[in-house]
């Protein structure tokens, strides 16, 4: 079976007048992980907010394999990790994931430690450093076939960062991942493919030195 291939085509986003998004291309297909890297408000996250469906651009063409997708969370499609919290307070973390985690990773989830201590609490008995953790969890193991990472690396520990990583590549076996992060080495480290924003457009990255040709890295350490 053909893997699905996520499209993202002729994007076009402006603001009081200014394009910040212009002419975007972006491509993912199940197996791989994209990072997109690019300067604090090149259009990162409003990228992926519009892929999601939850911003609407003056102009997108948003695809499945050929379906045009007007709103990426219809039918699970496409799951996203917003930088801010977004689980309801009041309910059980086990109830939660009853819903929404894809059968094929429910022993993972399982027998990670946050789930595994905390399933029985509700988000609100939660740390803000364990919230996070579980909401960038419950994501990545859902049942959507594309996954969206808004700066799942900011906040959490160097060892669990690691640890994300591993999970990462796992679930891109069968999954489409997007994730992007200030931390550039983190994303530079898990990505099959690196895209960068720059100027409104994104460009490919061949080699880690284009990020210094682009003016986004002043070297590569």
């Amino acid at each position: 079976m053909e893997p699905l291939i996520l499209k993202t085509d002729s994007v076009l986003l402006e603001f009081d007048g200014r394009k910040i998004l212009q002419d975007v291309y972006l491509e993912c297909k199940q197996g791989e992980v994209v990072g997109i890297l690019g300067r604090n408000g090149c259009g990162k996250s409003s990228l992926l907010r519009i892929i999601f469906g939850t911003l609407t651009p003056s102009y997108k063409h948003v695809s499945i394999s050929g379906e045009y997708i007007k709103k990426g969370y219809k039918n699970m499609r496409v799951a996203y990790l917003p930088q801010h919290n977004y689980l309801p307070k009041g309910i059980k973390i086990k109830n939660l994931a009853m819903n929404i985690i894809d059968d094929r990773f429910s022993n993972d989830l399982a027998a990670h430690p946050i789930y595994r201590d905390y399933h029985e609490k509700t988000i609100a008995e939660l740390s803000g450093g364990e919230l996070r953790q579980l909401e960038i969890l419950l994501v990545i193991y859902s049942k959507a076939d594309f996954i969206l990472l808004d700066e799942p690396f900011t906040h959490i520990s160097p060892i669990q960062a690691e640890a994300l990583k591993i999970i990462i590549k796992k679930c891109a076996q069968i999954k489409g991942i997007i994730l992007t992060d200030h931390q550039y080495y983190n994303i530079l480290d898990v990505s099959d493919r690196i895209i960068l924003i720059t100027n409104g457009y994104t460009r490919p990255i061949k080699h880690k030195d284009d990020l210094v040709t682009y003016g986004y890295l002043s070297h590569i350490n």
